[in-house]
């Protein structure tokens, strides 16, 4: 009988325990990792628990998160049971209307728009009247009227007019007057609502058991897709032959829910939550193609629908993200002294000491990683036949001890800003080549010469020949290198004959129907190349010339 009654007020304790009014506690971010496609958030809190099983409810979470993500960490003392997200949750501190600072400030503008909207009513009626008042001008009917009564009428229109236009400046002068107010109102507002944090509809509601009575600290991990971010970069050259610039940006957004203010910002290449299924083979039949389909019989590859081959695109960000390296604090002033890069076998990370605000809003926030000088070897490149700019090219070499990563770049050159280009790190070249736009200081013409070229008809066949001059001009202060590319047509039909007449010394291209030509030009120096080729074919056929 006596274990009976033990059990019963085990289970009465119970009962009561789950039948407790939830703990409430507000998350504070501390840290966020991004990446390509999504963020890992970390927060902290500490909030008292009771001795036994308590229902704990953590807001200011992400409105949206990978649940399966979710990572709960505390003290030996306290047992996480249970783990469930929502976004509905509902209680009595959801809505950021009552907060003590918001609230008084909402009211007062709702009585403001009321009044407004009263005293537009008020000046409508009134200006109707006066409308009203002034199509109704005429005194008396067929008959005709008395002097008495014109004067009545007028003393009547003047005075009711009057009352009517006085009233309606007052009126216009109070509404003025509570339109500022309301102005004033919304900015203020808008002040507030900055001040503070966004509040998120994100909860967590946790089920704890707690060894003893006392405060209990939380850490809070987990992914959420509501953000991500993409390298891009400022590209600066001062002047020929001298180091690029690069200063190495990040283009982030978040529309998590939450703002993150003065966090601890990581940045990591890659996509987190990736699928890490080692890929299998599938036996590869053969067998005749079907007349059908193909229009005869041959031989075809049933191909698997599972690709064979290891994407390492898709698995960059495998490595276990609570396993990367804190950041570390610089001594110095420098944007790359507080950036650290660590690079592991399968991504690089950005860790920056510097708190950093990124607001919950998808607009971009562009946060500075870091800035350093790479050496590098410029030339000009020109193809006078398909464009008459000349393009500054630079060519990198030894570009993967940067830890550079494909993004887009501007590019500005000698103070200017020239435009746009493409970094793109990930080839299997030893170089690598960046477009710094066009130099309208280097001038090229590429000019057909009509005295070297022409049409002649022998016996069954035309001879056609085409010699053009290109002209490359170096206005610049300081010696260029400069390469010249031109085309000529190849045959695949024996019954046209094509042969290449001036080269001026160029190579050529014997495969693709290319001559290059490789300059040094001094400054204010000019040369000029002599290129023609000539093209015999069937007098009676026209060629696409």
């Amino acid at each position: 009988m006596k274990k009976n009654l033990t059990i019963v007020a085990l289970a009465l304790c119970s009962v009561v325990t789950w039948g407790q009014k939830p703990v409430f506690t507000q998350a504070s971010l501390e840290s966020a990792r991004v990446y390509f496609n999504s963020a890992e958030l970390t927060h902290k809190t500490k909030v008292k628990l009771p001795k036994g099983t308590s229902e704990l409810v953590i807001t200011n979470v992400a409105d949206y998160l990978n649940e399966s993500s979710i990572q709960i960490g505390s003290i030996s003392d306290v047992t996480v049971m249970s783990i469930q997200y929502s976004n509905r949750y509902v209680e009595e501190y959801d809505s950021a209307v009552d907060s003590p600072l918001i609230k008084p400030v909402r009211d007062s503008i709702k009585l403001v728009k009321a009044e407004i909207k009263k005293l537009s009513n008020a000046l409508n009626v009134e200006n109707r009247t006066i409308d009203l008042l002034d199509k109704n001008q005429q005194v008396g009917g067929e008959n005709g009227t008395t002097t008495a009564e014109v004067m009545k009428m007028v003393d009547y229109y003047k005075t009711k007019r009057l009352q009517l236009v006085t009233e309606v400046d007052k009126l216009t002068e109070k509404k003025e007057v509570l339109e500022i107010k309301l102005s004033n109102l919304e900015s203020k507002l808008a002040f507030n609502e900055g001040k503070d944090e966004k509040a998120s509809k994100g909860k967590l509601i946790i089920q704890v058991m707690n060894d003893k009575e006392g405060d209990v600290p939380f850490q809070i991990k987990y992914l959420t897709q509501s953000a991500s971010w993409k390298p891009f970069y400022d590209l600066r050259v001062d002047k020929i032959n001298s180091p690029v610039k690069v200063v190495y940006k990040a283009d982030v957004k978040q529309n998590s829910g939450i703002d993150w203010r003065g966090v601890n910002l990581s940045l990591t290449s890659g996509v987190a939550n990736q699928s890490n299924v080692i890929p299998t083979w599938r036996t590869w039949f053969v067998d005749y193609r079907s007349n059908s389909v193909y229009g005869g019989v041959g031989i075809g590859a049933k191909k698997s629908n599972l690709r064979a081959s290891y994407d390492m695109s898709t698995a960059i960000a495998s490595k276990d993200v609570s396993m990367l390296e804190e950041a570390v604090v610089y001594e110095t002033k420098n944007v790359s002294n507080y950036t650290q890069v660590n690079e592991s076998q399968l991504n690089v990370s950005f860790d920056i000491s510097i708190p950093y605000t990124i607001l919950s809003n998808g607009k971009s926030h562009s946060v500075s990683l870091n800035d350093f000088s790479i050496p590098a070897e410029y030339k000009y490149y020109v193809a006078p036949k398909l464009d008459l700019n000349a393009y500054l090219v630079a060519t990198i070499t030894d570009y993967g001890n940067y830890n550079l990563l494909a993004g887009e770049a501007n590019v500005i050159f000698d103070g200017v800003y020239v435009g746009k280009t493409i970094l793109n790190p990930a080839n299997t070249e030893e170089e690598m080549k960046l477009n710094m736009g066009k130099d309208p200081k280097v001038t090229v013409t590429r000019t057909l010469m009509k005295d070297k070229s022409g049409t002649k008809v022998l016996s069954s066949k035309k001879t056609q020949n085409f010699v053009y001059d290109i002209t490359v001009r170096n206005n610049k202060s300081e010696q260029v290198v400069i390469q010249v590319e031109d085309q000529y047509p190849l045959s695949n039909n024996t019954s046209i004959e094509i042969e290449l007449t001036d080269t001026s010394s160029g190579v050529v291209d014997t495969e693709k129907g290319l001559v290059k030509w490789d300059l040094k030009l001094k400054a204010n120096e000019t040369k000029t190349l002599r290129f023609g080729y000539q093209v015999r074919s069937d007098k009676n056929q026209n060629l696409n010339l």
